[in-house]
């Protein structure tokens, strides 16, 4: 499902030339404390995490795809899927400086939302984001997504404590 005005994005599943850009987006520090603490990766380390998002059952990832060109500028995923549950985390990076800020973001969630609940039989989708991180925040309001708690100074990184915000999307709150 995608809305009107949500530019035009593909899920496909990863391959292995996309790799090497996942490689340097995990090493781009300014990128990675939009969600994490900047550990440097190298590269066995992320080969062997590549190959292991690959055979995880509890996991399905997604590369990012902007239209015509099929430009690789993100992931996404639904991890720590739980069958007796039916629910799954939101997890979402939109790598590409140039299509940050531009929709690619909501259009590429609106489409795992869509796929958490209709092919995976989701009841609920959540998620974790800093609580400064005011472009995600509007970004989860928008598709309906409800605060439930908070994590009071949770996460020191980059030398200040930051709180992180619980979110979920129920099924049938999913937005149009």
């Amino acid at each position: 499902m995608t809305a009107a005005s949500d530019p035009a994005v593909l899920l496909t599943p990863l391959q292995r030339a996309d790799s090497d850009v996942f490689f340097d987006w995990i090493n781009d520090r300014g990128l990675v404390l939009f969600n994490s603490g900047y550990p440097p990766v190298h590269r066995p380390q992320h080969d062997a995490w590549f190959d292991a998002a690959l055979r995880r059952q509890d996991l399905v990832l997604f590369a990012i795809r902007t239209l015509p060109e099929r430009a690789l500028v993100g992931t996404c995923q639904l991890t720590d899927i739980h069958p007796v549950h039916r629910s799954a985390e939101l997890r979402i990076r939109i790598g590409a400086e140039q299509a940050r800020g531009k929709g690619v973001g909501t259009a590429a969630c609106r489409q795992l939302i869509e796929f958490g609940f209709r092919d995976l039989n989701l009841r609920r989708i959540w998620l974790q984001v800093f609580a400064d991180n005011e472009p995600a925040l509007r970004l989860y309001g928008k598709l309906g997504f409800v605060e439930e708690g908070r994590l009071r100074e949770a996460v020191y990184l980059d030398g200040r404590y930051q709180s992180i915000i619980l979110m979920s999307l129920l099924r049938e709150e999913r937005q149009p």
